[in-house]
Formats: structure tokens, sequence, C-alpha cells
């Protein structure tokens, strides 16, 4: 994981954040709103437009308990935490993420309902049966052993619980651009076709509600024309236009594949 370390890296994040946040006319001596954040914390495909809509099927209750794996600066944890009231429990591994995710939701006046963890996706630090819902936004494409992931997702929810996912496969060619925004070589991205992701995910004892490839709705999404803002994923990614330039290259050649999907454990 030592690729993986120096790849989600960003000294002096907090400070990088509030200079954004600053420049962006903002002060963050007020709350700041989830939605004013969006173009900033959601590390993932798509962005915040992506998290509303997998938040539209994930069928999330305000009293369900709620963990976002590889949550980043938990912008998603935010959301789902604003729009419905949930209590959401985040494990990320990059301690420089998990110091901007809690430097945000104390920002936005949410960190009585967000705990961040640092830990692995692979030891959640959590009992069996703890979680209603489980969401997870381009993390397993980093992740080599998927039956221990999918595993540990299985253990944590409860019978019933829903596991809703947003995540990167593999497609019919090599993936060979790199760096790409997960991954600045190619020993550290693990990508596994659609239906090897489906097959293992069944392996696990998942039952699928919703299994779909967004692949092309994303690349025909419209682009918002917004004015520029310091708030972009660039104020902590390093190289951000190569990475992103690379992706969208994989994606509009089908050496990647973007799925989305929600699961129910038996």
């Amino acid at each position: 994981m030592a690729g993986l370390g120096a790849h989600y890296s960003a000294r002096d994040i907090e400070a990088r954040i509030l200079a954004a946040i600053r420049a962006a006319g903002l002060n963050p001596e007020q709350h700041l709103s989830p939605e004013e954040l969006g173009a900033l914390d959601h590390f993932h495909t798509g962005g915040l437009r992506a998290s509303l809509e997998l938040l539209e099927v994930a069928q999330i209750r305000p009293e369900d308990r709620v963990l976002d794996i590889g949550a980043g600066l938990a912008g998603p944890a935010r959301l789902i935490a604003s729009a419905l009231g949930c209590r959401v429990d985040c494990i990320e591994m990059s301690p420089d993420f998990c110091a901007g995710a809690v430097l945000l939701n104390r920002l936005t006046g949410l960190d009585d309902r967000i705990e961040v963890h640092q830990g692995s996706a692979l030891d959640l630090p959590f009992p069996d049966d703890s979680f209603d819902a489980i969401w997870m936004q381009n993390v397993g494409m980093n992740i080599a052993d998927k039956q221990q992931l999918y595993g540990e997702i299985y253990r944590v929810l409860k019978p019933g619980g829903r596991y809703a996912f947003q995540e990167m496969a593999a497609g019919e060619a090599t993936t060979s651009y790199f760096p790409l925004p997960w991954a600045t070589d190619p020993a550290d991205s693990f990508l596994v076709s659609i239906a090897e992701l489906h097959a293992v995910l069944g392996k696990n004892g998942f039952v699928a509600e919703l299994f779909e490839d967004t692949s092309d709705a994303h690349l025909n999404a419209p682009t918002a024309d917004a004015a520029p803002s310091p708030l972009t994923l660039g104020v902590f990614v390093d190289n951000l236009a190569q990475k992103a330039g690379n992706a969208l290259r994989s994606l509009q050649e089908g050496q990647i594949r973007l799925v989305r999907g929600v699961f129910r454990v038996q």
C-alpha cells in the first residue's frame, strides 16, 4: 500500500482547503453547506452529480446507520447526513484525507453526525451487523483482494442491509494511460470486469437490486457552464488535469467502464 499512500497524500491539506474556501469568497467561520463544497469534496467520477444520482437509488432512510468506505474528504457522507439526517461513519486510509474530512465536517456543522476513522476497507473496525447501508464510490479498483473487501462489507451489514456503490471496472482493452485519479502506475490499479464484479458479490451473499453500466451516460452528461471556482479537486489532487484526461480517454476507448449498483444482503 506504500504506492497508494503516496498517491493519496496531500501535505498541509487543511491549509489548502481553508485557502481555497476563502479564495472562493466563502467564510470558514460561518457554517458552509455541503452543496457549496460539492466541487471540492466528491473525489470520484461524476463528482457531486454522481453522488446525487446514487443517493436517489440507494434507498437510505433517515433512521439508517451508514458507513462510507474510502470516504476521501467525506463529501458524500455530508450529503447523506445533511439530506437525510443519518448518522454516518467514514473509513479512509489516507491520514491527510481524514484530516480534511474532519475539518469540513466541522465547517459544515455536521461533526455531530459524522465520525471519521482512519483504517482499511479490508479490516473494518466495526462489529458484525453494525450498519443498515454501506456506501462506496470508486474505491475497489485500488484493492486487489475483492473477496476480502466484499466479505468485510457483508460482515458489517445488518441482515437485509444495502450496499450502494459506484465503481470502475475493466473494459475490453488493457488500461494503458497513467497516471489516473486512483493510481500513479499500473501496480496500484486492480480492475476486474463487470461480470467478475457481479460474480464476486454473488459469491459473498449479495443479491442485486440494481446493477448498471453508466459509462455512456457519464460520457454524454452535459458539462456545467459555471464560472471557474477555486474549490476543485485540484486543491488536494496533484496533476489533476493529466489524471482526469487519462481517465476520460480510457473510458472513451473502452479500457475502463463505470458501473453503479445497489445490492442487498440476504
